[in-house]
């Protein structure tokens, strides 16, 4: 949009509209509040036609926008660079009273509060310069600070720049309050598909956001400072505004620098879909070593994306002038940060340990484990529900659950195994995601059959069942029998895409005596109950079953010991190797 002066404009000439306008490049300072030099430029024009004159100073110095007004009065608008009525606008308002007289009128503070103004500045002009100028600023619940009026030369900069940071503080605080009950708005921004936009948006939803808006921009490579580039950024802002969010989600992961530089041209909060669902896992946490998962997670990834001054801030460089006592805020952030990663490593270091006695005990018992795997929302807690009795929490949302959840079954041959309900994969799974959740994933890495559950209904089932591979893949749970289950039979029409595919409703109960079937076979593969005959003479090997299988019956006869085991078929043949086929008893 043309830079242009606006308002009463007419009579006015040329030359000086086009001084006015010229207006719009002037560069101000970050420590300035309000140049000398503009203050005598609008003081000299001002004077010259009568009429007042405001222009709009952003925080970052730039000045948005000219109007000019009457001899005695300029409207004054709602010119917001931010979206949240409540929030401060961004801008400063600076006027002049072609008068002489400096002080703020009350048309000029009621239009603080309608506008919400970062401050109000009343500039006196007589015979072509400036004379007093006074400032007010919004506080606590509207109420208004209006220092004494001060020569124009002797307006304090940083005291005032310091006041609109205290002053945006305390009236965003009291915003929060104000819409802490309500949803935030959210706008989408990706640059793969439309699919994955909208499993961003389900993600976005189950984080508490109400999405009013979302973008795609085709891009091979993002870019590095802007990741979609100023020019769309710049057209996002404007989207953002106009659909009045309060945050833009990126469906990639960004750097420090990019959201920072995002936030600073969108002025909006901005996050990506890595810390959209760390949000997520931790409002969904439940159990102490879930809760430390999901704090290590979210430090990894901060501590990643603290931003500094460049070496100025660190006196972790050395040399003439950084040696001393204290340190940079920066670096006082990455200890703490550190600090607590520690902590927080060594306590589930500790829970791991825990974890290892129980599996432990399950292998020393001979307990097969079975677990469900599958993309997020697949149905794999209702399916444990409807197979077990179990009472885990079950939501039509992604990640209703978290922890690893076990329940003991049976198979109809009477051999038990435990299944066990796992945290759900997503595409896009963030790496500190996958490392903090190590031990809770690595149920699917020491179960003995894996179950992949896939969503029926989904549209994405193909690509779905894709991510859960890959990320089986990357946690080394290649190996283990695999048992395909295609769920919601009951909501779509389903085929068997994936060969000796169990169709199955875990809602409705269809299909479900299939699968234990197809569990039980599988166990049977690995598992099956076996005689062995052990003589007296030989009572060693009786100690060496039992330490591998589990012991279903055991009868003394008068040729020795005959004991039924559960046992795996490898360690059948390896003690029938070491010991002789005469070890089996002979029906």
């Amino acid at each position: 949009m043309e830079n242009k002066t606006t308002g009463n404009t007419e009579g006015i000439r040329a030359s000086v509209l086009a001084r006015l306008d010229s207006l719009y490049g002037f560069e101000t300072e970050e420590d300035e509040f309000l140049p000398r030099e503009l203050m005598k430029i609008l003081a000299e024009i001002s004077c010259a036609i009568n009429r007042e004159i405001a222009v709009y100073i952003t925080r970052d110095g730039e000045i948005v926008s000219v109007a000019v007004g009457t001899d005695c009065d300029v409207e004054l608008t709602d010119y917001r660079l931010r979206r949240n009525a409540e929030r401060l606008s961004y801008v400063r308002c600076v006027h002049t009273h072609p008068d002489g007289d400096g002080r703020l009128s009350d048309v000029d503070l009621s239009a603080l509060k309608i506008f919400r103004y970062d401050a109000m500045t009343a500039v006196g002009v007589k015979n072509g310069e400036p004379t007093f100028v006074q400032t007010a600023f919004l506080t606590e619940n509207t109420e208004i600070l209006m220092p004494d009026p001060v020569r124009w030369y002797r307006v304090p900069d940083a005291e005032w720049l310091a006041q609109i940071e205290i002053s945006d503080e305390i009236v965003g605080r009291e915003n929060a309050r104000d819409v802490a009950d309500r949803p935030e708005k959210a706008v989408l921004m990706g640059i793969e598909s439309t699919e994955s936009l909208e499993e961003l948006g389900r993600l976005a939803e189950t984080a508490g956001a109400q999405v009013v808006g979302a973008f795609l921009q085709k891009r091979d490579k993002p870019d590095g400072a802007l990741f979609i580039g100023k020019g769309r950024a710049e057209e996002l802002a404007r989207d953002c505004q106009s659909l009045e969010a309060d945050l833009c989600i990126f469906d990639e992961e960004l750097t420090g620098v990019q959201v920072r530089n995002l936030e600073e041209t969108l002025r909006i909060k901005v996050i990506d879909r890595t810390a959209l669902i760390l949000d997520i896992f931790a409002q969904r946490a439940s159990s102490a070593e879930g809760k430390l998962q999901v704090e290590l997670a979210q430090l990894q990834y901060q501590s990643a994306r603290l931003i500094g001054q460049g070496l100025v801030l660190s006196r972790l460089a050395g040399g003439i002038g950084t040696r001393g006592p204290g340190e940079s805020k920066l670096e006082m952030n990455r200890r703490r940060i550190r600090g607590r990663m520690t902590e927080l490593r060594r306590r589930l270091d500790e829970l791991e340990k825990q974890r290892n006695i129980r599996r432990k005990s399950r292998e020393r018992n001979e307990i097969p484990v079975v677990a469900l795997v599958g993309y997020t929302n697949a149905g794999k807690s209702t399916l444990l529900n409807a197979l077990t009795g179990a009472d885990v929490y079950v939501q039509d949302q992604l990640f209703a659950t978290l922890d690893a959840v076990s329940r003991r079954m049976e198979t109809p041959e009477k051999t038990p195994y435990l299944l066990t309900d796992t945290v759900g994969f997503i595409r896009k799974l963030p790496h500190t995601l996958v490392s903090a959740f190590r031990s809770t994933m690595d149920e699917a890495v020491l179960a003995d059959v894996l179950v992949i559950v896939s969503d029926g209904a989904s549209p994405e089932m193909l690509k779905q069942h894709d991510t859960v591979e890959q990320v089986l893949e990357e946690l080394g749970a290649t190996e283990q029998k695999r048992i395909e289950v295609i769920n919601k039979c009951d909501a779509a029409e389903v085929s068997p895409v994936f060969p000796g595919a169990v169709i199955i409703s875990a809602k409705t109960g269809e299909g479900l005596e299939d699968l234990k079937a197809a569990i039980a076979d599988a166990l049977q593969e690995s598992y099956a109950p076996e005689t062995f005959r052990v003589p007296f003479s030989r009572y060693g090997i009786l100690a060496e079953i039992r330490s591998v299988g589990r012991v279903i019956t055991e009868e003394h006869t008068d040729q020795g010991t005959d004991v039924t085991a559960m046992i795996a078929k490898e360690d059948t043949e390896r003690l029938v190797r070491k010991y002789g086929a005469e070890i089996l008893k002979k029906d």
